[in-house]
């Protein structure tokens, strides 16, 4: 569960949200800090789930713009369920799931270092919760990647987004 807060420093309205919420509008004007009692979130700076996003685990987020560096508040959340099975994942450097292929089931913080390939395009998720980040050592803008198949980033309003390093959601963050 997280409570958010309209003003920084956890002033103002607040709100308890308990799963995923695609735009906070209809339930606050402007979110500015949070807390996290449980669980795993990732926040966005637009609606349904678009904009720079954020991972949130337990903890208090009494500035969270200027901690992220953020121009526009909390817009949407999405849950992370907690995951502790085992941890599979396919990326690829094209779109459709073309060219070079490797499969992960741990973190790596380099594609190009550990693979010689030049960023994923595309991903399998086959079990696991992961962070895909843009840069190498897990630098960079991150997005949320749960079980399912992602063929085509760029059709998914990242523009021509190369994700660089990953890593899983352990059940240890919870």
């Amino acid at each position: 569960m997280v409570t958010f807060y309209e003003d920084r420093n956890f002033m103002g309205r607040s709100w308890d949200c308990m799963g995923d919420c695609s735009d906070m509008h209809s339930y606050m004007s402007r979110c500015h800090s949070c807390r996290v009692h449980s669980g795993c979130f990732m926040v966005y700076d637009q609606a349904n789930y678009m904009g720079n996003s954020y991972f949130m685990r337990r903890g208090e987020y009494g500035d969270y713009m200027n901690m992220f560096g953020w121009n526009n508040c909390i817009r949407s959340c999405r849950w992370i369920p907690m995951y502790r099975g085992n941890y599979r994942m396919r990326i690829y450097d094209r779109n459709d799931f073309g060219g070079q292929m490797h499969e992960f089931m741990d973190d790596c913080d380099n594609c190009m270092d550990r693979y010689r390939m030049n960023g994923c395009m595309s991903c399998h998720v086959m079990d696991g919760h992961w962070l895909m980040y843009e840069q190498p050592h897990y630098r960079g803008r991150m997005w949320y990647f749960g079980p399912g198949e992602y063929r085509n980033f760029m059709n998914m309003g990242w523009g021509n987004m190369r994700f660089m390093s990953m890593r899983r959601v352990m059940d240890s963050w919870y």
